[in-house]
């Protein structure tokens, strides 16, 4: 049986996360933004129980929303988690860590209302931008950091990634678009982060899709580059 995963069409965004770990994973599944691009929002309204919002993954009558919960339930159904108690929570710690930056990112340009324009928040959207790149940007990589000293080796929970390291560097890949500058900065400190980025870059599991025309590229989402927001 595939799976559905049901997102926005024509942006990496959150459903990306979860793209990367169906990848890696070899997991069967069709993706409706590619297939049915104008079919989500019927589709939403029609499950039970009915999703927030998208990403959603259909498991057969099996409704499974929200990122860290896909990702749990694909873990643990497809061995991309720990097996022992202790590494499956600490992934999913991690995955809901990156989450809270996920947020983060997304509000510096749209701090005040999510449906406005860009243009309708600029100089709030300044101010957002320039609290995550000074404070939480450094304190949200330090962590990760220290998270990987901390693991002695190569991945976050393991000698085998996890459904979290994919989505690490799916993070700090999209914090480099929006950010670059920031980043190159801030990637000094951190170079573990910095290596796992490449070393998941380079998973056989993923080399074909990584260069492929379904890894939709940055633009709209979550991870967009403004110039005015970024600063070393």
């Amino acid at each position: 049986m595939a799976y559905e995963l049901w997102y926005w069409p024509g942006i990496p965004g959150r459903g990306e996360f979860v793209r990367l770990s169906l990848e890696a994973g070899g997991i069967a599944y069709v993706d409706q933004a590619f297939e049915n691009p104008d079919a989500l929002m019927d589709d939403i309204g029609q499950r039970v129980p009915e999703p927030f919002a998208p990403p959603y993954l259909v498991a057969g009558d099996l409704v499974v929303a929200q990122v860290a919960n896909i990702l749990l339930f694909l873990g643990d159904e497809h061995g991309l988690a720990p097996k022992d108690r202790a590494g499956r929570h600490l992934a999913h710690q991690i995955q809901l860590t990156i989450a809270d930056m996920v947020a983060e990112a997304h509000d510096t340009h749209h701090p005040v209302e999510m449906m406005a324009y860009y243009e309708d928040q600029k100089p709030e959207a300044r101010r957002r931008a320039a609290d995550f790149r000074d404070g939480r940007m450094p304190k949200f990589l330090g962590w990760f950091e220290r998270t990987l000293d901390r693991a002695g080796g190569k991945w976050l929970t393991g000698d085998r990634w996890c459904y979290a390291d994919l989505s690490l560097f799916q993070l700090v890949d999209g914090l480099t678009y929006a950010f670059p500058k920031r980043m190159t900065t801030v990637m000094r400190d951190c170079p573990r982060l910095a290596a796992l980025h490449e070393r998941v870059s380079r998973l056989p599991e993923l080399r074909d899709y990584l260069s492929s025309d379904r890894r939709q590229p940055y633009g709209e989402g979550i991870f967009r580059h403004y110039p005015e927001l970024d600063a070393a």
